[in-house]
């Protein structure tokens, strides 16, 4: 943390570039039911951990929408696909989108 000449005006530092150890730690702590913010949050204590630099929120949230682009299913999108031909029924269609 940097302290500068205004004792109310606290700066943090962020890195450019998210060490590829971060990347591998924010692939497990990423949880899609809870805002990339507290993602963020807690990749700051993991490189705090490790000595690194916190990476900046815009960072994280660019790597997150890719790892969590890349984990969604291709069923919703078949799913809306036979919705559109009459070939689900809207049961069908609940249990999809519950998950089950």
């Amino acid at each position: 943390m940097l302290v500068t000449a205004w004792p109310s005006r606290i700066l943090t530092t962020c890195g450019p570039r998210i060490d590829e150890r971060l990347v591998a730690a924010l692939a497990r702590l990423d949880d899609p039911t809870l805002p990339i913010a507290e993602t963020n949050r807690r990749l700051g204590l993991v490189a705090e951990g490790l000595g690194l630099v916190r990476p900046s929120y815009q960072q994280v949230r660019i790597i997150v929408h890719e790892l969590r682009s890349q984990r969604r299913s291709t069923r919703l999108g078949e799913t809306l696909l036979e919705i559109a031909y009459g070939m689900r029924t809207q049961e069908q269609i609940l249990r999809v989108l519950a998950g089950s």
